[in-house]
């Protein structure tokens, strides 16, 4: 027996009705350990959040300059101290009499900030989006509640974005500087034309799609890449989504709206320079560390980009003399993105209502942790924790680039009845396997749901009823992925989806299923997929090419659907292969298709 239901819905806690809800943004926080933080936290806490020292007002350390609106919102509620320029030292002093903290990106909030608030705070507010400053694993075993101001500053970044082009494409502050040094150069400073150019926009999120609505009203042909982006939405702005490769191909001018994370980090290298128009024009109001910034000193030397315009760099401020920087071709702006009036009040604001909130005890869709459930259900859940995250790390990695995921559907087999396991911690790591690996968002129980309703993704569950003994919580996940191409092709089930599906084994979870074929490989290190025509000597020549580079392999499956016929081998390895060794494994002439699956 199966049912299904939207992830809007809600399952009642009947095996535990203190389950609080709580997920956290990576496994080391999902799963703390600390004791002294577990007997702070009272038994049925949902954001521990002791305003309930009802006899006094909480009290709200402001350590970096925050909009007077913003201000006058805590003033209302809270104690305010605005005390701006702490040293590290001073603030772990100051920090044991607040029961929360307000920071931009200038003060680091550390695991000694944690300590040496002997469990008094209760909320760290950044104001802005990035919480790179924020030690979010300590955050999480001292309950503390994170949370942030992701959509005040949009149009503010889309605006900075636009006046970054155009000045580009103008050359007007290489021109100002030369009309104040008391020169008329006027065929020095020759520009281009924005209109009937195509821009793609590297990047659909809020500040990207912003972006294109204004570069369309300048006459411009818009793409954008990003795997996430509704199709609909998308065609309502007039911009058609591009895989990564087609939009480097076709730009005439790129702007970079993606966050920094480990699968776009120096995405912009000498490699992708060399797909890239010669000519291109580059602006950056995103992440500096998107960029290789010596290549692309090489790339605007070289000739293939022609100019860049820059708000981010990879460290802040630049060091005296970047070359980068002082490149003649180069406008740079010292991460201004956010800093207009209008948006410097609605960050602060957004940022005081969401800690105000939290200090209430009320949890908010831009929380990026959350406080720990018990710790009997994490004990039971936990191994299906890390495999409903890993198979969703998997599923959106077989998405071929410019698919654009929309529709996911998650199977659980269990003994258990319906009502007696409650799937919204797995349905959250699944989201968060599907999203975490090319958006700065945190994503968990608190968050998941909003997080997949912003970026168009509809996750619907369904169940399966088991014989068997409900000893266990769960026999197996599956995650499908409708209406998308696949970069291997045998992860297609026979109903059209990129099927991925896993058990636990001994407490380690395992991949059991790649579309229609059966595996059996241990989720650890990362994974290779190859479909083979099954003939004898293929996992030994797979095997000695990855052991001539001293590539451990942990984990070997084949799966077939007869002998002699097709089949999938599954490899798990401990590190990934080079290039070279896996282009290797695709020249083997049994081998009709490969990828590699990094975890």
């Amino acid at each position: 027996m199966a049912t299904s239901a939207p992830h809007a819905l809600r399952t009642p806690f009947l095996r535990n009705p203190s389950l609080s809800l709580s997920s956290k943004p990576t496994l080391s926080s999902v799963f703390p350990v600390s004791l002294s933080s577990r007997r702070r936290a009272s038994p049925r806490l949902v954001v521990v959040l002791s305003a309930a020292r009802l006899d006094a007002k909480p009290t709200v350390l402001v350590a970096e300059k925050l909009g007077e609106a913003g201000l006058d919102l805590l003033k209302e509620f809270a104690n305010v101290d605005c005390s701006y320029n702490l040293s590290p030292e001073e603030l772990c002093t100051k920090i044991s009499l607040c029961d929360a903290l307000i920071v931009r990106s200038g003060t680091k909030v550390s695991r000694e900030v944690f300590e040496s608030s002997g469990g008094r705070l209760k909320v760290v507010g950044r104001a802005g989006v990035g919480i790179d400053n924020v030690d979010l694993g300590a955050a999480t075993e001292f309950g503390c509640l994170v949370v942030n101001a992701p959509t005040a500053n949009t149009v503010a970044a889309a605006e900075h974005g636009i006046a970054l082009l155009t000045a580009m494409a103008r050359n007007v502050a290489q021109a100002d500087a030369s009309v104040k040094a008391g020169k008329w150069q006027r065929n020095k400073y020759v520009g281009v034309s924005l209109v009937g150019k195509t821009l793609a926009v590297m990047g659909f999120g809020k500040v990207g799609s912003e972006v294109a609505r204004r570069a369309k009203g300048l006459g411009m042909h818009v793409i954008a890449h990003d795997p996430y982006a509704p199709a609909d939405r998308a065609r309502a702005i007039g911009v058609e989504l591009v895989s990564f490769d087609e939009a480097l191909a076709s730009a005439d001018f790129i702007s970079l709206h993606m966050p920094l994370t480990p699968a776009t980090s120096k995405v912009l290298n000498d490699e992708t320079f060399a797909k890239m128009k010669k000519g291109v024009r580059i602006v950056n109001v995103a992440r500096g560390g998107v960029i290789d910034e010596d290549a692309l000193v090489r790339a605007l030397d070289g000739g293939i980009v022609a100019q860049a315009a820059l708000d981010v760099f990879t460290v802040e401020p630049p060091p005296q003399g970047n070359t980068l920087v002082l490149h003649e071709r180069v406008t740079a702006t010292p991460h201004l993105g956010a800093s207009t009036m209008e948006a410097q009040e609605g960050v602060a604001v957004e940022i005081a209502e969401a800690v105000v909130g939290a200090l209430k005890g009320e949890l908010a869709a831009t929380a990026v942790n959350a406080p720990m459930v018990p710790a009997e259900v994490l004990t039971e859940l936990k191994p299906y924790v890390v495999l409903a995250e890993k198979l969703g790390r998997l599923a959106v990695q077989l998405v071929a680039g410019g698919s654009g995921v929309k529709t996911v559907k998650v199977s659980y087999a269990s003994a258990r009845a319906p009502d007696d396991l409650d799937t919204r911690l797995l349905r959250a790591m699944i989201t968060k396997g599907l999203i975490e690996p090319i958006s700065d968002v945190f994503v968990n129980l608190v968050n998941a749901d909003f997080t997949a309703k912003q970026r168009g993704l509809r996750i619907t569950e369904e169940r399966t009823v088991l014989d068997g003994s409900p000893e266990s919580p769960l026999d197996s996940i599956q995650v499908q992925i409708a209406n998308v191409e696949s970069k291997f092709a045998s992860a297609i089930s026979e109903s059209g989806e990129i099927t991925v599906e896993g058990r636990v084994k001994d407490g380690v979870p395992h991949l059991t299923k790649v579309g229609s074929f059966e595996v059996d490989v241990s989720l650890e290190g990362s994974i290779i997929l190859c479909r083979q025509v099954d003939q004898p000597g293929m996992i030994g020549q797979v095997g000695s090419i990855l052991g001539e580079e001293n590539v451990n392999v942990s984990f070997m499956s084949v799966g077939r659907i007869a002998p002699r016929k097709q089949a999938v081998m599954a490899i798990g390895v401990d590190d990934q292969p080079s290039k070279s060794s896996l282009k290797r494994i695709g020249d083997v002439p049994a081998i009709e298709e490969f990828v590699f699956l990094k975890l």
